[in-house]
């Protein structure tokens, strides 16, 4: 016995000079480096706190108990968002799992063989055995794993809070959708009905040789446009209440969103100046890719470390008896301690490199979603600011427009007018009333997706702290 445990301690001594002969050092992790940003363009005013800028529940800004009641019905309802809860708790019991592979293993067994050779008795015997084998993570490979399925875990966190920030930028843009459509179909009908009574003028002009026949058939083929157009309105909104349903959690065709007036419901909230930059690490997207990192940089510490020599201990017990009665009066056992040194095995070394160049993947996964938030953030600030001053113009014209109309409409009271000047101008009135609804749209969904952008009130997550959990 003696000699066999200095066998094993002179073949631990060979392990560990083996050992020095491995690359299995690490640097600090690190996040990768990416382009500077210190502020966003067209932005005034001083800087203000992340904290400060945009809130967990932001939407209640639009003041609209409507879109409150949908929100907090597609957070219960949606079935993605509940895809990725779900995948929340596959991550959290994969850590148990991982942490399993440094506990020991016992297997247990019983068995029974009866056999007869012709001229010989009946013989059976009865056996039962165990044996416990146990791993040793001296390296702390199963714990480099266990920490790459930590910030996998994490990531899986961050996903699920993407996937919430875009089911809220959904339903929110979504609804503002059907309420435009709710308007646009109203002024198209108003639209139609004074095309219809132009129409009914043309006629009697023709009867009286006034305008000719093609002028009527321009009057009818513009009919013809608006009624079309009309007819794609309804089934638009028809098609995003179906969206509308499907992201509630209710089965399309089953919900129907009530009419409404979207400048009369939905009030445009105020954007502060000074957004600070460092809001991007408040974007889940942003820290989910981070954490892949993270996840990926430990798999690679994991890899490193399957080059040096594992320990196994193995210990073995049982009985044997051609009696069942005798079988519990006899043990054997022994104890088994072993070194494996991966020497020559290829694929350990290249697994390695793999390991390595999905990190490299990661990295660049990672940059490119940060240089994604710059380039959305960018755009929702230039969407919204341009139409901002739309709007102003576009008021602009539909005050103008009202002015004229309404001294047309006293004009004509007058006798100085035709009932066609007033039908012609009342047309020109709801194509601007039409544009400067769309603009207010438009407005709400870019705010919509600034804050999407901006990361949507969730707070910072610093990923690098995770390392020294």
């Amino acid at each position: 016995m003696a000699a066999a445990f200095r066998g094993f301690c002179a073949a631990t001594v060979c392990a560990f000079f083996l050992c020095a002969c491995v690359d299995v050092s690490m640097p600090g992790y690190k996040r990768p480096d990416t382009p500077a940003k210190t502020s966003w363009s067209d932005q005034r005013g001083a800087p203000v706190s992340a904290a400060a800028t945009i809130e967990p529940d932001w939407w209640k800004g639009f003041h609209d108990t409507t879109l409150d009641a949908l929100i907090a019905k597609a957070i219960g309802g949606n079935f993605d968002i509940k895809v990725l809860a779900a995948r929340i708790d596959v991550a959290r019991t994969q850590i148990g799992e991982a942490k399993a592979g440094a506990l020991p293993t016992m297997d247990l067994g019983a068995g029974a063989s009866f056999q007869k050779t012709t001229g010989q008795t009946f013989a059976k015997q009865y056996n039962v055995a165990t044996q416990v084998n146990w791993d040793i993570d001296i390296w702390g490979k199963v714990e480099k794993g266990v920490q790459a399925q930590k910030a996998e875990f994490h990531a899986s966190e961050a996903d699920w809070r993407a996937g919430y920030l875009e089911l809220v930028s959904n339903v929110s843009s979504i609804y503002f959708q059907l309420l435009q459509f709710d308007d646009q179909i109203d002024q198209q009908q108003k639209t139609l009905v004074t095309n219809q009574q132009i129409l009914a003028i043309y006629e009697g002009q023709r009867r009286s040789g006034i305008v000719p026949q093609t002028q009527v058939l321009r009057q009818q083929a513009e009919i013809n446009r608006l009624t079309n157009q009309l007819l794609e309105l309804r089934r638009s909104r028809d098609l995003a209440n179906n969206a509308l349903s499907t992201l509630i959690g209710v089965p399309a065709g089953e919900f129907q969103l009530p009419k409404g007036h979207l400048q009369q419901r939905v009030q445009l909230p105020a954007v502060p100046d000074g957004l600070p930059a460092q809001l991007l690490a408040r974007r889940p997207d942003v820290v989910a890719a981070e954490f892949r990192v993270l996840e990926a940089y430990d798999l690679v510490g994991q890899a490193k470390l399957a080059q040096l020599p594992t320990i196994s201990l193995t210990g073995h017990g049982g009985t044997a008896s051609f009696a069942l009665t005798d079988l519990l009066k006899s043990f054997t056992y022994g104890f088994m301690p072993s070194i494996n040194i991966p020497l020559l095995d290829p694929g350990v070394r290249a697994h390695v490199k793999v390991t390595q160049a999905q990190s490299t993947v990661a990295e660049q996964q990672y940059r490119a979603a940060v240089m994604g938030a710059f380039e959305e953030v960018e755009n929702a600030l230039v969407n919204l600011n341009a139409h901002k001053a739309q709007r102003v113009e576009l008021q602009q014209q539909v005050d103008r427009l009202q002015i004229v109309a309404d001294q047309i409409q006293s004009q004509l009271r007058l006798g100085v007018v035709s009932q066609l000047e007033v039908f012609e101008t009342e047309r020109t009135l709801l194509d601007a009333q039409q544009s400067l609804l769309a603009n207010h749209q438009l407005i709400l969904s870019d705010t919509v997706l600034l804050y999407k952008a901006l990361g949507g009130g969730w707070p910072g997550v610093d990923v690098q702290a995770q390392v020294k959990e």
